[in-house]
């Protein structure tokens, strides 16, 4: 038959000492080098912020190993002995571990009812307002105290809640009568105090991301809605609310994170000898070890415990907000 004269081809032998991946990893790396030169302007504006973060906020990691060290400042880090997690033991046992505790998380569980919702809540209520310049002229209003330092609002809690010449201090004794209550320096009133001072200074500032997320919603959603016959609760359930939840999943992730900053300057301005038991968190505590002590390494240990806190509830926060259908963050 003819198809007998057909010589058989042969194949080459596979060259056993190429793998076969190799020329995908090729392609794929002249991809990218084209994709680096083809967008390099992009990538060169992209530069600085890179070089900020590997030298502020990188680098100066390496200092962490001072939390594992009995620190010296005169023998460096590198001439310092190792003790381990010897730091990290004395403030788990140590007297001031369990109030510290109990200060930062009652201070961040008292953020999170109050002061998280606080932006969103006002952002629904801006979006239902129809006078541009009543709008516009709230916005600013709640905006401003964003830009004041902590040391202006310290001194105006002091103006208006003391017992001397406090003006609110002063209205509510007319009111109540009775012996004049020092709202600035009882432990009693420290916590309500500070969570009126980040409602006031925070909240305006949060809505400015909820509005954003507000502006992008499709109005023929609305107009939809109003045709099927829905009224303003119903469109704020079924499509508000729904809409700015990939914003409050985001946020609340990022705020998971800073649960245990209390904030240092906010607290230490508030704190007085009257209400040191209820105000001491781990951000004043570091000050006091660190800084007036000058035992550093115990400090960085109760710093560096804080921040694997912290990564610890992105992370898990991050999980729940996957688990519960959300995006989440990464």
């Amino acid at each position: 038959m003819a198809t007998d004269l057909v010589p058989e081809v042969v194949q080459p032998a596979a060259d056993s000492s190429q793998p076969a991946s190799a020329p995908r990893r090729k392609r794929r790396t002249k991809t990218l080098g084209r994709d680096l030169w083809r967008y390099r302007w992009l990538y060169l504006l992209l530069l600085p912020g890179l070089v900020y973060f590997a030298l502020f906020k990188y680098l100066p990691m390496y200092g962490l190993t001072i939390a594992f060290k009995d620190y010296v400042p005169f023998l460096g880090y590198s001439g310092s002995e190792w003790v381990g997690l010897k730091h990290f033991q004395e403030l788990f046992t140590g007297p001031d571990f369990g109030r510290l505790m109990f200060n930062t998380l009652l201070l961040a569980v008292l953020t999170v009812v109050f002061v998280f919702p606080a932006p969103i809540v006002v952002a629904l209520l801006l979006n239902e307002l129809r006078v541009n310049v009543l709008k516009r002229s709230v916005q600013s209003l709640v905006y401003i105290p964003h830009f004041l330092s902590w040391t202006i609002v310290a001194s105006l809690t002091y103006l208006l809640f003391s017992v001397d010449f406090g003006v609110i201090a002063n209205w509510i004794h007319g009111l109540v009568g009775g012996q004049k209550t020092d709202y600035v320096a009882q432990a009693d009133w420290f916590r309500p105090l500070i969570v009126l001072q980040l409602l006031w200074k925070q909240t305006g500032w949060g809505t400015i991301i909820y509005l954003a997320a507000l502006a992008g919603v499709d109005s023929q959603l609305y107009e939809a809605a109003r045709v099927d016959g829905a009224g303003r609760w119903r469109q704020f359930w079924h499509i508000t609310l729904p809409a700015i939840r990939p914003t409050i999943v985001v946020m609340a992730i990022l705020t998971s994170g800073h649960l245990m900053d209390s904030g240092f300057e906010q607290i230490w301005l508030m704190t007085t000898s009257l209400n040191r038991d209820v105000a001491d968190v781990f951000d004043t505590f570091v000050y006091y070890i660190g800084i007036t002590q000058g035992s550093f390494s115990y400090a960085t240990a109760v710093g560096l415990f804080k921040g694997v806190i912290g990564v610890v509830l992105i992370f898990g926060s991050n999980l729940l907000a996957k688990r519960m259908g959300q995006r989440g963050l990464f």
